[in-house]
């Protein structure tokens, strides 16, 4: 059964990114539809899977994490929007995140 994870480390840090809220929207042709919120724990992970389930299903999503508010400093990005594709509804998609104050990046995830 599909479902759809995440992970948030801090590379200027080198742990884990704990306390980041993130958002799960699914990009519909009518707008966006919000489906999930979170806040990643002391593993930089969140409890449980962002979508799972009969609601995972294929399509465009967005991840968007807030990570302004994770750095002391505010740090350069307030918002990271991360958009991607489901194509399979029977895999695990997982979405990790790499920041630091400066700069980010994102994968696919096993």
């Amino acid at each position: 059964m599909g479902r759809l994870t995440t992970h948030v480390l801090d590379t200027a840090a080198g742990r884990p990114a704990a306390g980041v809220a993130l958002a799960l929207c699914r990009i519909a042709p009518g707008g966006r539809v919000a489906l999930a919120t979170a806040v990643t724990n002391a593993d930089g992970r969140t409890d449980e899977p962002l979508l799972a389930g009969p609601a995972f299903e294929g399509g465009l999503y967005e991840l968007s994490f807030s990570v302004g508010a994770y750095f002391d400093d505010g740090g350069f990005y307030d918002v990271v929007p991360v958009r991607f594709r489901i194509t399979d509804a029977g895999a695990h998609y997982h979405v990790p995140l790499l920041i630091s104050p400066f700069g980010y990046s994102t994968y696919r995830g096993s």
